[in-house]
């Protein structure tokens, strides 16, 4: 389920994106810190988001820096590193670990056991750190687990785990701002989870693996619902979003609520419109 909270760069200034960049670039730095290169690999742009709406949120005292890396190893680029890249970091590496159990439970690839176990020996001291908050998690995704293997088709309450999921890693501090930020997680889960099952819907029902919108799928309303139900969940978490007083960076996170969420759904869409479409040509010229 990576992969959905991103920018979208055509819609965003310059200066924007390389500040964008530079809060990605501060979690790499991080994660290399903490769990070296096998932590770096796990890296993804969504929990970017994580780390510039908490610091807008909270205003911790950020440090700057330039550097040089295997990716970019003649140019130096702009670092942004405080406390909630780091986080943003420990909970990257978490949720890469779940990746790796949930490839490895649905189709048994090897390579993301081996992965997962040594994620699982870096991650260890996320369960000292992090200990209340990794228990709910844990459960949380075992929870989730055990409905996918039951096949459960109830796809609100599939997505509802998930969004407890985002939700508990959204809530980094219990005070006031703690509720917001479940319920902004809560659903932004919900809508990642069902653009996951949308995105994975015709595989899945190729290769036999759980996903609740297979029952729907050949409904002549099937692009329909999922439009709507993903535009109330993401409506909702916009919803909260604007009760955060946040003015740092605030047109970032709002491209990425308001837009960048949307682009792959939006790019998985037109590519079955016109699949379908070539399918209904052929069929006719037959």
């Amino acid at each position: 389920m990576f992969g959905y909270i991103i920018v979208n760069k055509a819609e965003m200034k310059f200066k924007e994106f390389d500040v964008y960049h530079s809060y990605y670039c501060g979690m790499c730095r991080d994660l290399k810190k903490k769990y070296g290169v096998c932590g770096q690999l796990s890296l993804s742009y969504d929990m970017t988001f994580l780390a510039i709406l908490l610091t807008g949120l909270y205003e911790p005292q950020t440090c700057r820096e330039s550097c040089k890396c295997i990716v970019h190893p003649f140019e130096s680029h702009e670092t942004r590193r405080n406390v909630f890249t780091e986080y943003a970091a420990d909970m990257n590496m978490l949720f890469a670990y779940y990746k790796c159990q949930d490839d490895w439970e649905d189709e048994k690839k090897i390579l993301k056991l081996a992965y997962g176990r040594l994620l699982e020996g870096k991650a260890g001291r996320l369960k000292a750190i992090y200990a209340d908050k990794v228990r709910k998690i844990n459960l949380l995704m075992q929870d989730f687990s055990d409905a996918e293997k039951e096949k459960d088709t109830d796809i609100d309450a599939l997505a509802g785990l998930f969004g407890r999921v985002m939700a508990e890693i959204m809530a980094v501090r219990e005070d006031e701002w703690a509720g917001n930020l479940r319920r902004l997680g809560f659903f932004l889960g919900k809508f990642i989870y069902l653009c996951d099952a949308y995105e994975d819907v015709e595989e899945d029902i190729r290769k036999g693996t759980p996903n609740p919108l297979k029952p729907r799928y050949a409904s002549p309303d099937f692009e329909e619902e999922c439009r709507t139900i993903l535009t109330m969940m993401i409506s909702e978490c916009c919803k909260e979003f604007e009760k955060l007083p946040i003015l740092e960076n605030v047109e970032i996170l709002r491209n990425i609520l308001y837009s960048g969420v949307w682009g792959r759904y939006e790019a998985v869409r037109e590519k079955r419109k016109k699949e379908h479409a070539r399918v209904t040509s052929m069929g006719s010229e037959a």
